[in-house]
């Protein structure tokens, strides 16, 4: 089963237009044993999941629905994508700008759910989003959709203590995986199924295990049937108005995934401010056998601003290729900004994880591995420092042009 499909480009052998910038960087490159047409290649490879939500600021097609679970999209921009053909077209627009192999992550709130309660959802109601994505090439994910409904208004869903409100939430998780199931049938790749709860407490709870076993028992009924899906789990520190209390934290779910067999999501927004995803990277690569990434750029806490080509999205992308996980992990953006233009949201998300992905793998590993491993870390530093000078801009512009994409985005905004 190929991971891999998704919108992508014919790369040709041929260089694009920066021809001479190029070619001096290949020589540069080729100094240190590094081919950059292999890496071209692997970098078009590489499939990174946009997420469907960045357009229209999480409102989804139930009609109504207001946000709530400790999530929150700030920012009055138009353009706000209001139906289900202004969503696509906008997706459309942004994937003219963004080489490589890209898919699409739906939450279940964007499917024809308008009058449909979540644990009625079918394949059905998704039917016209996989005839879209056929036709495009284009490999569809999922998420459950567990706020923004009645029945989560409490702070808790999965956990919750009335058995009928985790029925209808169980009952919703499961037909997701179904949903997720069909678009695996459908597109001949496998589509990750990732589930995120908002339970918690905003102030000190009395008892932090009995929520837990009661998520875990409705999880037990979530992944009881095999299905043709990557099941991922996904944690949180807090969110606005859970400060105090988060049923399901990453020690939780670290723990779940191991002993489930499922993959485990880490979203760069959910841990202490502190704390980065690209140091936990290899650990828990040793005890599970997928991981999914959700790149967002917290400021401060879990903001979903758009993300940057900065120091902690490079470090994530050397991780995953250093450690040689590109065939396990799974790539993801999770950011909503409604303050700006949300296609070029899109656009500059997209590409800058794409351009931390070449950073990574134009990085001479034999030779840094060859010196720390002779504890000669005077040469290791240098190589570090000096590699960060070298012209991978040549070879972006270089893949861009033969992928038929802009090297660089227009400034500002659409409208």
């Amino acid at each position: 089963m190929s991971m891999n499909m998704g919108t992508g480009t014919n790369m040709s052998t041929g260089t694009g237009t920066n021809t001479n910038m190029y070619e001096l960087a290949k020589e540069r490159y080729a100094a240190f044993g590094i081919d950059t047409e292999a890496v071209i290649q692997a970098l078009d490879a590489i499939p990174i999941s946009m997420h469907c939500w960045q357009g229209d600021d999480v409102k989804g097609f139930e009609g109504g629905g207001t946000l709530d679970g400790g999530i929150q999209s700030t920012g009055n921009h138009p353009g706000a994508a209001r139906n289900v053909d202004e969503l696509r077209g906008m997706i459309e627009e942004a994937l003219s700008l963004i080489p490589g192999q890209t898919r699409l992550n739906l939450h279940a709130i964007y499917g024809d759910v308008a009058g449909v309660d979540r644990n009625q959802i079918e394949p059905r109601h998704f039917a016209g989003w996989m005839d879209w994505a056929r036709g495009l090439g284009m490999a569809l994910d999922f998420n459950p959709t567990l706020f923004g409904h009645p029945k989560s208004s409490q702070g808790l869903t999965l956990a919750h203590p009335d058995e009928g409100i985790r029925a209808f939430w169980i009952e919703h998780g499961k037909r997701c995986r179904r949903i997720a199931a069909c678009f695996t049938e459908a597109q001949g790749s496998s589509s990750v199924v990732n589930l995120w709860v908002a339970d918690g407490f905003k102030d000190i709870p009395a008892d932090t295990l009995t929520p837990r076993q009661r998520l875990q028992s409705s999880l037990d009924d979530i992944y009881a049937k095999p299905l043709d899906v990557v099941d991922a789990v996904e944690s949180k520190l807090f969110g606005i108005g859970l400060e105090s209390y988060t049923v399901g934290s990453h020690e939780f779910y670290l723990g779940y995934a191991i002993r489930k067999g499922l993959a485990l999501c880490l979203d760069t927004g959910h841990f202490h401010p502190t704390e980065v995803v690209s140091a936990k990277i290899s650990a828990v690569s040793l005890f599970v056998e997928r991981l999914l990434l959700h790149v967002s750029r917290p400021v401060r806490w879990d903001s979903d601003h758009v993300i940057l080509l900065d120091d902690e999205l490079v470090a994530i992308a050397r991780e995953v290729v250093r450690c040689g996980l590109l065939d396990r992990v799974h790539i993801g953006l999770d950011y909503f900004d409604g303050s700006i233009d949300r296609v070029s949201a899109w656009a500059v998300g997209m590409r800058n994880m794409r351009k931390a992905l070449l950073i990574a793998l134009l990085d001479p590993m034999s030779a840094l591995r060859d010196a720390e491993w002779r504890f000669d870390f005077t040469r290791r530093l240098v190589m570090m420092e000096e590699w960060k000078s070298l012209p991978w801009p040549a070879v972006w512009e270089e893949y861009c042009a033969r992928a038929g994409k802009p090297a660089q985005l227009p400034f500002g905004a659409r409208r």
